[in-house]
């Protein structure tokens, strides 16, 4: 047997067997929430949750760039929190919409998949840290913050310091798919638990404007061949994210369908879509930041309620 295939058995039994693919980080770079200092940001990108979907974030991000919109701050929640960490870190959404192509979904597969385990999530951690190089949130050119729901107390946790990775996991942690992530002394899960799409975050993290983007399905759209459980989340979800849409200055929601994919046709589709419909809003983008009043030069972020941001 060769030295190469000797090795691929050899990792494919440790697979097999459930090894810990997680890159480990010390206390020190474990995720936390630091109240901001400095003055509030004047606008806000919100990303929200929705697995597959979540390509057409890039779409919207395409049409801000062209349109010289660029956010001073941005929340992700679950697969929002892949695309704005991404984004904060520096890429374009031109460099976003390659990296959508070039995905290949088996770099995220996990052999435990195969015994009926839950996914660790390890790999999504990896992946965010080598494309971001290993930059700790903090250090990403963009102030961004990670959403996930802590199991504790189902609250809403945010992640502006630590691990850019493993605060993106757990902000992912969809349950059911995914093992909840261990982070101090809780476990986190989805932040789509407790905050789809978390524009009350942005407000009381001192943002005057707030883009809202909501990617998630249209209820009305919803097929009578749906799982049942698929029409209670999609319910579910809408109430949260209309009881927090008040608070934004624009929301996007591109209708991109009722079932997602992970084909190169579906990411060019619903990229497309969103772009379209993105472009269509920037008027009124422009119309509230010119509503926005210069940033008070001694003015700092709102505090966000020790319950909600600290883990």
């Amino acid at each position: 047997m060769s030295s190469f295939r000797r090795a691929f058995v050899a990792c494919l039994a440790l697979a097999l067997a459930g090894c810990d693919i997680t890159a480990h980080v010390g206390k020190e770079q474990e995720p936390r929430f630091a109240q901001p200092t400095g003055p509030a940001p004047r606008l806000a990108l919100v990303l929200g949750s929705g697995g597959p979907r979540g390509f057409a974030h890039i779409g919207v991000l395409k049409a801000l760039d062209d349109a010289g919109v660029k956010p001073d701050l941005i929340i992700g929640s679950s697969v929002g929190s892949m695309v704005g960490a991404l984004y904060a870190s520096g890429m374009s959404a031109r460099d976003l919409e390659r990296l959508a192509y070039e995905i290949n979904v088996l770099e995220f597969f996990e052999f435990r998949l195969l015994r009926g385990g839950l996914a660790t999530g390890g790999a999504i951690q990896n992946y965010v840290d080598t494309k971001v190089g290993g930059l700790a949130i903090e250090q990403l050119k963009v102030p961004f913050v990670a959403a996930a729901t802590r199991m504790s107390d189902g609250k809403m946790a945010l992640f502006n310091r630590g691990d850019t990775g493993l605060a993106v996991r757990a902000s992912g942690a969809s349950p059911g798919q995914f093992e909840p992530v261990r982070i101090g002394d809780d476990l986190y899960v989805d932040g789509d638990e407790s905050s789809p799409v978390p524009i009350e975050a942005a407000r009381r993290l001192g943002a005057r404007v707030v883009i809202a983007v909501d990617v998630s399905a249209y209820v009305e759209d919803t097929p009578n061949s749906a799982p049942r459980e698929w029409i209670a989340k999609d319910e579910r979800r809408a109430r949260q994210v209309a009881a927090e849409a008040k608070d934004a200055d624009v929301m996007i929601h591109p209708n991109i369908g009722y079932y997602a994919g992970m084909t190169e046709p579906y990411r060019r589709q619903v990229i497309a879509i969103a772009e379209r419909v993105a472009r269509e809003k920037i008027p009124a983008i422009r119309a509230a930041l010119a509503r926005a009043s210069p940033p008070p030069q001694t003015a700092s972020m709102a505090r966000m309620p020790s319950g909600e941001a600290s883990r």
